[in-house]
């Protein structure tokens, strides 16, 4: 899914995004800055938002148990 995507659904359902991240344990900038392309995603923090969000399939790492 885009960002773009992801931002219709917010809009749709009428939830904002900033419960969405209260809820989901995640900074609301942080989710802001992923849903508008200001942050790389390629780990860490912006890596798990996007992964909740579903812009980023979920893959286990190198790292990674399991």
């Amino acid at each position: 899914m885009t960002p773009a995507q992801v931002k219709a659904q917010f809009a749709a359902s009428g939830t904002p995004v900033s419960e969405w991240a209260d809820k989901n344990g995640f900074p609301r900038e942080s989710v802001y800055r992923v849903l508008n392309g200001y942050t790389p995603c390629k780990r860490g923090l912006p890596h798990r938002i996007a992964v909740a969000l579903g812009i980023k399939p979920g893959v286990k790492g190198p790292h990674q148990p399991g």
